[in-house]
Parts: C-alpha cells; structure tokens; sequence
C-alpha cells in the first residue's frame, strides 16, 4: 500500500505554477484513452474533511468533461436495496475510454460495518471477499482501477472543521455527521487501515494521500493518476496486435459431455396428453410466482440450448402463467457497441429484477463460454476465467434472495437438421434462419464439448442446470412448466 506525502504548506505561487502542466498531462492522456479499450475508475475515499468534494470539483475543471462521469453514491435507494449490494456499482462502470469518479463506493457500507462492534465477522469477511472479486475481475478487462485514501489526522481534522465552521459561506459543510466522526476519528481510522490492508491487492492497490494541503492533495492526487494511467496505457496499447482466434476445443470436463449424452432425447407426448397436464401445470406455476411476489422473491430464468431447440415456444409457455405487468424478457443476441466497450456482464446486470418480478434472459452471459469461446470473439484467458466470474454472479444473486432457474433444452442433430428445412421451407418460419445457424451447425462436436464443460463447471447448489430432452415439443414444454413450478414452491415453502 503506496503512501504519497504531500508537501507541508504548498504555496499559492507554486501551486499555479505547476498545475498548467498537470493538466495538460491529464488531457493528453484521456485522448490516448479514448483510443484503447481501457477503462478507469478513481475511487476517493477518506476521513470527514478530507476534501473529496473539492478534488472532484478540481479534477473536473482540469479534465475534459465529456470522457468523465461522477457517481457519489449515498445511503442505497429502495430500488437498490431490492437487488443484489454490487448491481448499483455495475451500472455506473465507465465504457471503454471513459474515467469515471466515484464518491462513495463499494467500501462505504463496509468501513461503517468494520467500524460497528455489533456487525458479525463472518459477514464482513463475505463482503471483503466479493469486493477482492469484484476488482481483479474488472482489472482482468483492462479497467484501471485508482484507490486514493484522503487522509487527515485528529488534529488536522479539528482544524479543517474549525476553519469551515468560521467561514459564513462554508459553515453549512459542518454537519452533526462530521462533527460525529471527528469524535469516532480514531476508532474510524483503525478501521480504515484494516479495510485498506484487506483490499490492497495487485491491480487494485490503495494510495494514502496526506490531505492537509489542500493544494498539496490536489497535486498528488493528479500526478498519481499520470502516473497510473501512463503506466495502464503503455500495457493495454503493448497488448495482442492480433485479434484472438477461434482454439481447437478440448474438454476441460469430460463428465459434461457425457452427461449430456447420456440424455434420453425419445420422449413422446401426444397433443391430448399434452393439453391435458398443460393447465394444471400452468395453474401451479401461476401460484408459484404469485407467491414469490408476496415473498418479495425474485426470480431469473435461463434459457440455454442448441438452435432451433425451441427456447422461444418454450418462453411463451412459461409466460402465460405470469402476469405481464411481472416479467420481462430479453432476447440476448450480438452485444451493441456500447455493450462491448463494457464487461461482458454488464449488459446482464442491467436487468437484474426487482423484488418479487421476473427476468427471463432468451440466452444469457453462457456466451462468452460458448459462442464467444468457440468463434475468437474473447481470449482463451478470458472465456477460462468467464466459469468463476459466472459462477459469483450467480452466487451474488442466490444470496440475495433471487432464485435461479437454468434450462439446457437438448435436441439431436438429425432434429436440428428437420427443424432447419422446416424453417426454410415456411413462409412465416423463413426468418428465423440464417447463415450463421448453418455455420453453427458445422461446428456441433466443438460446441458439444464447450457445452459439456459449461455443465460441469456451472453447475452450483444455488444454480444448478436442468436439462430438458426436447426433441417432442410438447415434452419439452410440459417438463419446463413443471421444474419451473416445482423450483419456486420450494424456494417459497409452498
């Protein structure tokens, strides 16, 4: 954990002296940004006092304004409090070329936690942990992550807080907050110091900056960020000058592939049969969720499967025992440039649902293990370390409450090649084939493994994959109705 003194008393001469260069430092280095696919966040944290408002509002006159976005996050909002702790973080990630600014973040409840005796260990222990998670998984996607801790002593603290509380036009800074943490300053720092040493890790290290200059701070905290982000530039522009390319596919875990094949794909199920089960198991699943929305349970649906496997009939099935006004679906296909100039997860975030509302993503995050893995369109790196990064978010969203239910709908080839031919060979079908479904269909063996490996690798106690043989529709519909229904009565004791 660096430690950047700053010198006592800085002159008002010196200061504007030296700050022309600064800033034009700062400029040149956010137009090299914009041309990378690399991202910053500056996090400023820090005792009461420290200045954190004042050096947002300095950096801002000496940044360009439009590659910068401030975020000073608060007590959480309902809407907040009824998603998992890390969603509103992940929808304030600056994109690709942008530096985003950070007042308040994801160690704000933590450092009250560290600092209350009654909070459990264990819990704290949990969060710190996630934290670590979520910053190397960040830093593994080129974000440059700046940790300033604006550090004032007691003294200094009672001085700054002195100095504002005389000033007519600055006494309203004096809150009975500050005034409350300047009496806890020594308990609260303790805590701070424990909290820096468990999250001071290699691409996410913490930078304490003595705050009792003002303009001393203001430049350290500028050259820190040249410094940083020169460095970040220089590795992300030295990066691979070749794209990635697609890698011959070899199982990382032979048990999902054969647990796959082992699949019976020769279920039969008549229309009547069909129409008889049908309702009563909608009538259940209606129930279900109305009982999940009293609970205040929300729940996320995945559906995986081969092309053509019937993902889309299967969703208006599952629907039709749901209110409209309660779920939302979202077709999930190539990622939109703004999309791709952020972590892969970001666009699955997004839509994280409110307590007791459904989500249901028509193919999900499982790309980057799949169609991203198999086609070049990530590193092998990248699609490697996608199985723990998937993994966590869904453990994020189990410990909130929120029930995961994963379908892996399974056809044949021979099926897939029959279903192809009908499309083709239907007026209204014609749209939903194309090009890139043939050139898929090539690749099956090589998909095959990957899907394997995304089963076995996957596969968690609060996320498990149900698979469902569909090459009978109406078996495959039925099978996902009653799983669905069956998994939510659980989850809500019915």
């Amino acid at each position: 954990m660096a430690n950047a003194r700053s010198d006592h008393r800085l002159s008002k001469k010196l200061y504007d002296t030296r700050v022309p260069a600064l800033r034009e430092q700062l400029v040149q280095l956010q137009v090299r940004l914009k041309e990378v696919p690399a991202k910053v966040i500056l996090i400023l944290a820090g005792e009461e006092a420290g200045g954190r408002g004042e050096v947002i509002n300095t950096l801002s006159g000496w940044l360009d304004p439009r590659g910068v976005e401030t975020f000073a996050f608060r007590d959480p909002s309902d809407e907040e409090r009824e998603r998992p702790v890390m969603w509103r973080f992940w929808r304030c990630l600056p994109a690709s070329g942008r530096l985003g600014i950070f007042a308040g973040s994801w160690y704000t409840e933590l450092l009250r936690a560290q600092a209350d005796d009654t909070r459990k260990p264990v819990r704290i222990g949990r969060q710190l942990e996630r934290i670590r998670h979520f910053e190397k998984l960040l830093s593994d996607n080129d974000t440059l992550i700046i940790k300033i801790w604006l550090h004032l002593s007691k003294t200094d603290q009672r001085l700054r807080l002195a100095e504002l509380a005389a000033n007519p036009d600055t006494a309203w800074r004096v809150t009975d907050k500050a005034r409350r943490q300047h009496r806890m300053h020594d308990r609260l720092s303790r805590a701070a110091a424990r909290l820096r040493k468990a999250t001071d890790r290699p691409g996410a290290p913490w930078t304490v900056i003595d705050a009792a200059d003002p303009r001393a701070r203001n430049l350290a905290v500028a050259g820190l960020i040249i410094k940083k982000l020169t460095a970040h530039l220089k590795r992300v522009e030295a990066g691979p000058a070749k794209p990635p390319r697609p890698e011959t596919p070899k199982s990382l875990r032979p048990s999902g592939r054969a647990r796959l094949l082992a699949l019976p794909l020769n279920q039969k199920l008549s229309s009547a049969a069909y129409e008889a089960k049908r309702e009563k198991w909608l009538g259940r699943l209606n129930r279900a969720t109305r009982a999940a929305q009293a609970a205040h349970r929300s729940i996320v649906f995945v559906f995986e499967g081969w092309d053509a496997a019937g993902k889309g009939g299967a969703i208006r099935r599952l629907t039709s025992a749901i209110d409209a006004q309660d779920y939302r679906v979202i077709p999930v296909s190539k990622p939109t440039d703004e999309e791709k100039a952020h972590h892969y997860l970001w666009r699955f975030w997004r839509h994280v649902p409110r307590a007791g509302l459904v989500t249901i993503y028509d193919r999900s995050w499982y790309g980057r293990v799949l169609v991203e893995r198999l086609e070049g369109f990530c590193t092998g790196p990248e699609w490697r370390r996608a199985f723990g990064e998937i993994n966590d978010f869904e453990e994020q969203l189990a410990a909130h409450g929120i029930l995961v239910i994963k379908f892996w709908m399974q056809i044949s080839r021979d099926e897939q090649l029959r279903r192809f031919r009908e499309r083709e060979n239907t007026a209204y079908k014609r749209h939903k084939i194309n090009d890139e479904d043939w050139r898929n269909r090539r690749k099956w063996s090589a998909y095959e493994i990957a899907v394997g490996d995304m089963l076995a690798l996957t596969d968690t106690p609060v996320a498990p994959w149900h698979l469902i043989p569909a090459n009978n529709k109406r078996f495959a519909r039925l099978q996902i109705l009653k799983t669905a229904a069956k998994a939510i009565e659980e989850a809500v004791g019915l």
